[in-house]
């Protein structure tokens, strides 16, 4: 069976709005080219001046316009979206959750997936602590799709090769980003591939790309690697769409000739 997914890269903004738009022309392009699951890369409905901004336009579960705007895009084309990341409400009024949210065909939301590690780095000028502004997650999630499992994981999970092993078997893990520059050049297509290999399944991986409104500038590279540790398609920077097939095919295959997951004694 094949299964044709995309990633969305973008180049956020601090404006919702503006970033709402942009993603929503992307999706209609990976749809119209035939993308039954349609990601978006982590923070894609903003990208803020300060970790306060945030805050400021986190949602509800099920109320927000964010949420609405995936929804929307999901029924509209009759695919799975898979939001990204957007700021949710959690129990600390000066924090968010960095949630990933899936939605359904049918514009319905299947899964929800609160970001687990939190990314902290110091080098020089460039300083990062997300923990100032999210909550973390504490739970692993997996959906169903007509081609199998599908984890969820969000950018500095991707460092944390346990979070993968308690998925179980899937067919295909997500990795919305944002990766920075400096990380991302010297690690984000060696993790992703790594991820791939060892845990013999298809990685997808939209992501931030680009020097943003706000001077920041995101590594980009969004791609999909087969389970070889192939990339099979990738966008180094700017705006645009990576897709692929997922084929089941080749899944099978590869976990026959090498069957390195029964082989697992830890």
């Amino acid at each position: 069976m094949s299964f044709k997914v995309a990633a969305i890269q973008m180049v956020s903004t601090p404006d919702v709005q503006e970033n709402i738009q942009a993603a929503g022309a992307l999706i209609a392009e990976a749809a119209a080219d035939g993308a039954a699951l349609v990601a978006l890369p982590e923070y894609f409905c903003l990208m803020g001046r300060k970790d306060t901004d945030k805050v400021a336009a986190r949602e509800n579960e099920g109320d927000g316009p964010i949420q609405a705007f995936l929804a929307q895009q999901a029924r509209t084309h009759g695919i799975y979206v898979v939001g990204g990341t957007l700021p949710m409400v959690c129990p600390e009024p000066e924090r968010v959750y960095n949630t990933t949210l899936v939605f359904g065909p049918d514009g319905a939301p299947i899964a929800r997936y609160d970001k687990i590690h939190l990314f902290n780095f110091q080098r020089g000028a460039e300083s990062f602590d997300e923990a100032t502004s999210i909550r973390p997650g504490t739970a692993p999630r997996v959906f169903d799709t007509p081609i199998g499992k599908v984890g969820l994981s969000i950018c500095y999970d991707l460092r944390f090769p346990e979070l993968y092993r308690a998925f179980g078997g899937v067919s295909l893990i997500l990795v919305p980003a944002a990766f920075t520059y400096t990380t991302g050049k010297a690690h984000w297509e060696l993790l992703l591939r790594a991820r791939a290999v060892e845990n013999q399944c298809y990685v997808l991986a939209p992501a931030q790309g680009g020097v943003h409104p706000t001077g920041r500038r995101t590594w980009g590279h969004s791609m999909l690697v087969d389970p070889w540790g192939e990339i099979v398609a990738q966008l180094p920077e700017g705006p645009g769409v990576v897709a692929g097939n997922i084929d089941t095919d080749r899944l099978e295959e590869i976990r026959t000739a090498l069957p390195a997951l029964r082989h697992r004694v830890m």
